[in-house]
């Protein structure tokens, strides 16, 4: 078993580790088709050995290309540590610097078992979210951040550790790109060849910007978008006897579980992989599970009538459930689902994030591997008889929405009908959450805000989840306007539900949606408890890059920008160029995460607090900007909301400045202009 000080201490050479493969019992990413030519896979073969010396290329040439061929990648297994890889306590990292040891306790978080969905190909989410493209890369990055001083920035190429190079103290200790394709070149199937050749890395979001903290995250976002869909379109608070289907139990999906039961629904959950069904179960986050459509619909009728909270995992395709619940209504009358969305990986529908109704998993797969584009093509067929049956469903009282994992974008494009007419590009039959439920929450600057304690002691969780509702409190007995004390009141049952459900997996993390103003209250607090000795080691601030700021995506985040600048990136480039030089610790700047590879550009951040005055006005600072940042943009673009907030928030910081965009008051005025 190797140590955290062997850890850090380079790429093992002398000897070599023993290869032992494929582990089993563990989930494994799908075997890719990156279809290279005997160019390129020689080319993707040359630049994996680069990271070896020529007396180890020899041995490792044969076994490098044998994982090329059967699995489409170089993951070198040989090098996959021999360690239980979790998020350690932060002082048993052999570094330097506290943001150094920090920064490795956020990655080993990232690839923990319990956490990742294919640790060994070193995937946290999303059936490809890279934290990096090989094990030589995890090795070396390791070594570098125990060597690096406060006056070095680590650079990272798409997984990929460039070295240390000179900096300030106030830089950034780190700073990651991942996928930074040229446009042009930027689509799936150059993707493929290009990480197959280890050139590239699809990192997700906080995948590859070593910031998830398990599907906590997710649970969160998605508790407040039910209960906000409760409110919009079934009109009630209480969700006690409302149905939700949906599908996914995956490394973000397998959230919808628990925020079902968090809510107050019934949340049913298809899912095709039995492992990844099962492990929520294990988890406790899935209350009952079955592979019978028949009990399932006795199940949720039985439930439905009782009003019973429960989350029931059905070991199966979501098709079969949306089409069963279309047979149900039609031959009985009785509608039996009131909400439904979909999260599966669909950003990634031909290699593993979607699998066709009309195959097994296993079938699926292989199918997969064999015949890309036969599997390519019962995808697209499954796809086109789901919206059909979703189509069917919201002729009644039922209402669906896309949970912006590229769903109807890939349905679009398979053919099915989701198209609203007279809509613009970003537009489909049913919403995105974002549009209809989250997009106003945005324009206020509320978003995911996380932090991690890296003292790895869940009394230091508990101490932060007082600390924060305290904030939030005071915010409210101080006055706020009512769609504010809205969301702080849902933050605040939020966290009370969260320590309650027992929801941390991985590392002692927390997120709550918060804006600007509650952010940085949060952080002060935070840093002075952290000062005081009340917290006992620093805390990482962070965020989902899914965020007010954070990301380009418009069929997502900015899918509610109406101006033509869905399309445009500004915001997000705009937004890790300040960070970094307003107090990250690290940032990150991605291309692809949510809705897919050259779908959007997204970014993040971390900020270490360490009880430091320098930490607060670095917290101040960068907080501040990364909130307000996304709501002037938004304001620009004609939001009344995201102006009335810059507007006040102006009032606040005399140092911001913003130039507020004049009404057209008259739409005749351009039809006029134009006639001319």
């Amino acid at each position: 078993m190797s140590s955290l000080q062997a850890l850090c201490s380079g790429l093992p050479l002398r000897p070599l580790p023993e290869n032992r493969g494929r582990w089993a019992g563990v989930p494994h990413a799908p075997v890719r088709t990156p279809g290279l030519s005997p160019a390129e896979e020689q080319l993707a073969l040359k630049n994996a050995l680069r990271y070896f010396p020529p007396d180890a290329q020899e041995l490792l040439a044969p076994e490098f290309a044998q994982e090329l061929r059967l699995y489409g990648h170089i993951y070198m297994y040989r090098f996959c540590p021999d360690i239980k890889m979790r998020a350690y306590p932060i002082e048993q990292y052999p570094c330097r610097t506290r943001a150094a040891a920090a920064i490795m306790h956020m990655i080993m978080n990232n690839l923990d078992p319990a956490v990742a969905q294919f640790p060994q190909e070193l995937v946290t989410y999303g059936g490809n979210g890279q934290v990096f493209s090989n094990w030589a890369q995890f090795w070396l990055t390791m070594s570098y951040l125990s060597q690096m001083t406060e006056e070095q920035t680590l650079v990272m190429y798409s997984g990929h550790p460039l070295g240390l190079f000179p900096s300030s103290p106030g830089a950034p200790r780190l700073v990651i790109t991942n996928g930074m394709v040229i446009p042009n070149y930027s689509s799936r199937t150059e993707y493929e060849k290009l990480f197959a050749m280890g050139v590239t890395m699809y990192g997700q979001m906080t995948a590859g910007s070593y910031c998830y903290i398990g599907p906590q995250g997710i649970v969160h976002g998605t508790v407040l978008t039910v209960l906000n869909a409760g409110r919009r379109y079934l009109g009630v608070k209480d969700l006690a006897g409302k149905v939700f289907v949906t599908s996914g139990l995956g490394g973000m999906s397998g959230a919808q579980a628990k925020a079902a039961v968090i809510v107050g629904c019934i949340g049913v959950i298809a899912e095709v992989d039995k492992a990844a069904l099962m492990k929520r179960h294990q988890q406790g986050w899935l209350m009952e599970v079955t592979d019978s459509l028949d009990h399932c619909i006795e199940r949720l009728r039985e439930a439905r009538k009782r009003k019973e909270v429960l989350s029931l995992g059905y070991h199966g395709n979501v098709v079969d459930l949306w089409e069963r619940l279309v047979h149900e209504l039609d031959t009985t009358g009785e509608l039996l689902v009131d909400l439904g969305s979909d999260q599966t990986s669909c950003h990634n529908p031909f290699n593993g994030g979607y699998y066709p109704v009309q195959l097994g998993f296993a079938e699926a797969q292989s199918l997969m591997a064999s015949d890309p584009a036969a599997f390519k093509s019962l995808v697209q067929e499954s796809l086109r008889r789901q919206v059909s049956a979703i189509n069917r469903l919201a002729k009644e009282n039922f209402f669906f929405w896309d949970y912006g994992n590229a769903f109807l974008l890939e349905a679009q494009r398979a053919g099915a009908d989701v198209e609203k007419k007279g809509a613009n590009k970003t537009e489909f039959r049913y919403p995105s959450y974002v549009q209809h439920i989250m997009g106003d929450i945005f324009s206020q600057g509320f978003g995911p805000f996380r932090w991690v304690c890296t003292s790895g002691d869940p009394q230091d969780l508990a101490v932060t989840d007082e600390l924060a509702t305290s904030v939030l409190e005071e915010a409210i007995a101080d006055g706020v306007n009512p769609a504010v004390k809205l969301q702080y009141v849902d933050n605040i049952r939020w966290i009370r539900e969260a320590a309650r459900h027992r929801l941390v997996v991985g590392s002692q993390a927390r997120i709550l949606y918060s804006d600007q103003k509650g952010r940085v209250a949060i952080a002060v607090a935070f840093n002075q408890a952290i000062a005081r000795g009340k917290i006992k080691a620093p805390v990482v601030l962070s965020r989902d890059h899914h965020d007010v700021s954070g990301t380009d995506s418009p069929f997502r985040e900015t899918s509610n920008i109406y101006d033509g600048s869905a399309f445009c990136a500004d915001m997000a480039v705009q937004n890790f160029v300040g960070d970094a030089f307003r107090g990250a610790t690290w940032v990150a700047l991605h291309n692809g995460g949510g809705v897919g590879w050259g779908e959007v550009i997204n970014g993040g951040f971390g900020l270490v607090l360490d009880g430091t005055q320098e930490a607060e006005q670095k917290a101040r600072m960068m907080l501040s900007w990364d909130v307000s940042n996304g709501v002037a943009r938004r304001c620009w673009s004609g939001n009344r909301k995201a102006h009335e907030i810059i507007c006040q928030t102006m009032q606040d910081n005399k140092g911001l400045v913003v130039t507020l965009p004049q009404e057209v008051a008259d739409e005749r005025l351009l039809q006029q202009a134009l006639r001319l």
